[in-house]
């Protein structure tokens, strides 16, 4: 009892900090340091395999262990991934993608079947581009008028857009590689047999949801008078952020750049040539390479095209001070609650519940994911914070690792897109010119579909 008490102090005194704004990674370190401190306290035990032989200083040395963990694998290729973001960014790479594949949406003539479409063409592209509020400015810029030129209002528009990246699909994404590496399994696998099951349904559910709800919104909001027919039309040009408004035209080919990770990944793996062992690192920093000398190709300038390199490891520190400083932090956060037994307790608990204690586990796992994600508007901060638990939850139940860990994660990806604060509403809101809390409406019914079709799939195919 005393293990669960602890945890719930855990949670609720990280969810109190990060409600009021405390700066997340420091949040989940000071709580998770408070838990260590009372562990240590409580049980005489070390904290750590190799004890400093100070129980103050083996406080810390969990940081130092779990820092060294992650920066050498994770932490890395979250960093490579970002840098290869900032760069294909900088060259014009991204938006020619975006570009080339909204131009066939063009085609599409009933506004809320185009609506239907615009989601599931935004989430392929989710695939290729990790960042959902990156994507979310760059279909702001070419899908958002589209679908109100249409017939559709700006308010669903907005909440197909901000709902494009709601699942947290491929290898570039860094819940992806943790994902995998909670399963032991490689990137790839985890994309194609973990989550392109799950996601494949969960795609047309969403997509549906959207036909319908969107267009319910519409007629009704438009009849009680809460929007009017200038809600149906565009209020002049529709502008990004400085940094998007900078990236130079880039020709149509450059499009294939960011695909070329997802496909070297998927040419040499055991899905093609499994002669050749290509890590996720190696993959990036040679896609780095080859994007580097295709645009010096194209470009003819070694000066220019070298100074733009300068964006790719910019990227990399830059995810450092956010992505993966919150991973360090929620680690030990993390560890503080599995050090104080309540985990097991609550594990073991689910367990001794026969056939019902799986469901059971990845329901409580689900839920706290989507409280998580609500509260931060992030599914990295809840992922990272509590992913830890997934091994230990799943084999208790006698699962694999995958069928619990995977439409979780999913389902933190989801949950982030109804929460009104998180980065890719406010960026879409604030371009839109509208409330974020009025577009988080439109979007809570559709992903709500969404998670239960995320986990009944998953619970009948994984």
């Amino acid at each position: 009892m005393f293990g669960i008490l602890m945890v719930l102090l855990g949670v609720v005194l990280v969810g109190y900090l990060v409600v009021k704004k405390y700066y997340a990674p420091w949040a989940l370190f000071l709580v998770g340091v408070l838990l260590l401190v009372i562990v240590s306290l409580t049980s005489g035990t070390p904290l750590v395999k190799k004890s400093t032989g100070s129980a103050v200083f083996d406080v810390m040395e969990v940081f130092t262990v779990i820092s060294k963990s992650t920066l050498g694998n994770l932490g890395l290729a979250i960093m490579l991934i970002s840098g290869f973001a900032s760069y294909l960014d900088q060259v014009g790479a991204t938006k020619a993608f975006v570009n080339v594949c909204a131009k066939p949406l063009s085609y599409v003539k009933s506004p809320y079947v185009l609506l239907a479409c615009a989601y599931l063409v935004g989430q392929i592209m989710n695939i290729f581009i990790s960042s959902a509020a990156g994507l979310g400015v760059l279909l702001m810029l070419t899908v958002f008028p589209l679908l109100v030129s249409m017939g559709v209002s700006r308010y669903s528009a907005a909440a197909v857009i901000v709902t494009a990246s709601c699942l947290d699909l491929g290898p570039a994404s860094s819940n992806s590689i943790l994902g995998a590496k909670l399963s032991n399994v490689d990137v790839m696998t985890w994309f194609i047999e973990g989550q392109m099951p799950v996601a494949i349904v969960t795609m047309i559910a969403i997509a549906v949801s959207h036909f319908y709800v969107q267009r319910y919104f519409d007629r009704k909001d438009l009849a009680s008078g809460r929007i009017t027919k200038e809600d149906f039309q565009l209020e002049g040009e529709v502008t990004s952020d400085k940094a998007i408004a900078k990236t130079r035209l880039a020709p149509n080919f450059y499009a294939l750049l960011p695909i070329l990770p997802v496909a070297l990944l998927l040419v040499f793996s055991k899905f093609g040539i499994t002669t050749v062992k290509l890590s996720i690192h190696t993959c990036l920093i040679s896609c780095m390479f080859i994007a580097f000398l295709i645009d010096l190709i194209t470009r003819r300038s070694l000066k220019e095209c070298i100074a733009d390199t300068k964006s790719f490891f910019t990227g990399m520190g830059r995810v450092f001070g956010t992505t993966v400083a919150l991973i360090i932090c929620a680690g030990v956060f993390a560890e503080g609650l599995k050090l104080t037994g309540g985990i097991t307790t609550i594990i073991n608990a689910a367990a001794s519940m026969k056939d019902a204690g799986g469901v059971l586990m990845l329901v409580v796992m689900c839920t706290i994911m989507i409280t998580a994600a609500l509260v931060t508007g992030s599914g990295n901060a809840a992922f990272f914070a509590f992913s830890s638990l997934l091994p230990a939850a799943a084999k208790a139940v006698g699962w694999q690792t995958v069928v619990m860990a995977c439409p979780v994660q999913l389902v933190a990806g989801i949950a982030r897109s109804m929460s009104p604060i998180a980065g890719v509403m406010i960026a879409v809101s604030a371009i839109a010119g509208l409330s974020p809390f009025d577009i988080a409406r439109r979007t809570i019914p559709v992903m709500i579909v969404a998670t239960v079709a995320c986990v009944s799939t998953a619970l009948l195919l994984l």
